[in-house]
């Protein structure tokens, strides 16, 4: 009698080393590792750049991106899914999607048609996770499927879920259309009566407290929240007993000043002998998030003269370096080294705090200069590199020279 063959893959597949050459090959720089073994700093005539200590792709997500392609490796020959993207990187998914991995991508409502999976193919689950109602049918269904979801986020379930099993209402700091934040809020639900709330920011915070304080009419609250609330909310039933979690990727500081200003809030209202009856609130920033943002308060210190922020447009942790640049110097969010044109001396990029995409004419300065580059979780060292050439580029030097010392 054989062994059934496995359907589940949460650990890899066993071919580290074969796709190990390809993952360098593609995602590796030879300048960014030139930057960082010169103190992360480069010298070029007038122009200097500095590399955040902390920056680029972190743990969960380089192994997110080495699971896809071990699974392409392993099943050559069967028809795989991905359940959204596997994180938010547009080169990154361009690669997988030429690897005849085909993506399925969430409805309005964050919800996944599963219906072209047969018990034949493989489903890759994305470094953010599904929803749990996603995964179930995937195990329903029979198929392969191949889990990246990252450590990080698996331990905020962890948090919510107890939530829930204690009758606590999970409040989620977060962006509620977020794939991450759906997938974390759903876990609410392993739990009858499991009941979970999304806040974007402080601003909806003090409506949530308004709420609670009795200052708020449920009906104006209900229609305010709609769309990121559990289905039956009741704020009167609801907001009695509350534990606070968040996206993984927010800003550290604003999750945690959100979570004081709910237990204050709650301290007030049922006094602080019994707030451990009503208030439950854990740090669940993953340490990858707080350290490329710890790296960038380090570097404005002493603030360059401009900054550059490489990843995607929809990343949430490489917008919020962004914002967190801004708040000290000029600061510029690209996509990729494509948004910069030496010829043209233009520069393409995300206006912050908008969805706004601007292109700029002349904006290196002619005299010497200092420019910090960072990058999201989600960027790989081969994007920050060809940046770093675009910019030698743009001031009037060759990347190969400063290659080659």
């Amino acid at each position: 009698m054989t062994d059934t063959p496995p359907t589940y893959f949460r650990r890899g597949l066993g071919l580290k080393d074969e796709v190990l050459p390809v993952l360098e090959s593609e995602y590796g720089s030879a300048l960014v590792g030139i930057i960082r073994e010169n103190d992360y700093r480069l010298e070029a005539g007038r122009l200097r750049l500095r590399l955040a200590q902390s920056f680029g792709f972190c743990y969960g997500v380089d192994r997110a991106v080495e699971y896809a392609y071990q699974t392409r490796t392993k099943f050559p020959d069967k028809t795989i899914f991905l359940i959204g993207e596997i994180i938010h990187n547009p080169f990154v998914n361009r690669q997988l999607s030429d690897r005849d991995i085909r993506f399925l991508y969430p409805d309005a409502d964050g919800g996944f048609d599963l219906g072209p999976i047969t018990s034949d193919d493989v489903a890759i689950l994305p470094a953010f996770g599904v929803p749990l109602e996603a995964f179930e049918t995937l195990r329903e269904v029979g198929c392969v499927v191949v889990d990246t979801t990252c450590g990080s986020v698996l331990n905020v379930w962890k948090r919510v879920e107890s939530y829930a099993r204690d009758g606590f209402t999970a409040v989620v700091h977060g962006k509620h259309y977020h794939e991450e934040t759906r997938a974390t809020a759903s876990q609410v639900r392993r739990y009858p009566g499991g009941k979970y709330l999304v806040v974007r920011n402080m601003s909806e915070t003090e409506l949530l407290c308004d709420v609670i304080r009795g200052d708020m009419a449920p009906e104006v609250f209900k229609e305010r929240f709609l769309d990121r609330a559990s289905a039956g909310f009741d704020p009167a039933r609801d907001l009695v007993r509350i534990g606070v979690a968040n996206q993984t990727t927010m800003l550290a500081n604003e999750s945690l000043a959100i979570a004081a200003r709910v237990g204050e809030e709650l301290v007030d209202r049922y006094g602080g002998d019994e707030i451990d009856q009503h208030f439950r609130s854990f740090d669940t920033i993953c340490s990858a998030t707080q350290d490329r943002q710890d790296a960038i308060v380090d570097m404005m210190e002493e603030p360059p003269d401009l900054m550059v922020v490489i990843g995607g447009y929809n990343s949430s942790n490489t917008n919020h370096l962004a914002h967190l640049c801004a708040e000290s110097t000029r600061t510029y969010h690209i996509e990729d080294a494509s948004c910069i044109d030496p010829a043209k001396g233009t520069i393409s990029h995300k206006v912050i705090g908008e969805e706004r995409i601007a292109s700029e004419t002349g904006w290196l300065p002619d005299d010497e200069v200092t420019i910090g580059l960072t990058a999201g979780a989600s960027t790989p060292d081969s994007k920050i590199g060809e940046t770093a050439a675009r910019i030698l580029e743009t001031a009037g030097y060759d990347a190969a020279e400063t290659l080659n010392g």
